[in-house]
């Protein structure tokens, strides 16, 4: 049986996703912004390796444990909702690549920043296209 969630289920991992985007240019945007603050730290956000294990299962082979009754047994993996996932900051402290403690590699931020553009904009040009499709579907297809 289709049910509005299920519907709609595709669009909501990719709103997530493009939450998740956001969130990263932003840390992207602050640590340019301390390229010159002694003692800085850079930031990164821990996501993906989360959600493509909440998606696909931890071994990444997609079988996960689906428990849908409480006499069910269970096996394998038990699912992690991939919408309750939420990134994580993270501050990398491992090097320091400045005498004044600051570790910001602007090359490596100016790429990410690249990446993460390209990203935000192939995602949201994507829920773009789903909702002219639900549009087009709601016109009778026309």
């Amino acid at each position: 049986m289709l049910t509005l969630n299920s519907l709609f289920n595709h669009s909501n991992l990719m709103k997530k996703s493009l939450d998740v985007v956001w969130q990263r240019q932003n840390v992207i945007s602050h640590n340019i912004a301390n390229v010159d603050t002694p003692g800085y730290k850079s930031k990164s956000i821990d996501f993906e390796a989360r959600f493509r294990a909440a998606l696909l299962g931890q071994g990444g082979d997609g079988f996960v444990n689906y428990v849908t009754h409480e006499k069910h047994f269970a096996f394998g993996e038990e699912r992690v909702d991939p919408m309750k996932v939420q990134p994580i900051i993270v501050q990398n402290d491992h090097y320091t690549m400045r005498m004044d403690g600051n570790n910001v590699d602007i090359d490596q931020e100016m790429t990410q920043l690249a990446k993460n553009t390209i990203m935000y904009n192939a995602l949201a040009q994507k829920i773009s296209n789903e909702l002219t499709r639900l549009d087009t579907v709601a016109r009778d297809g026309r």
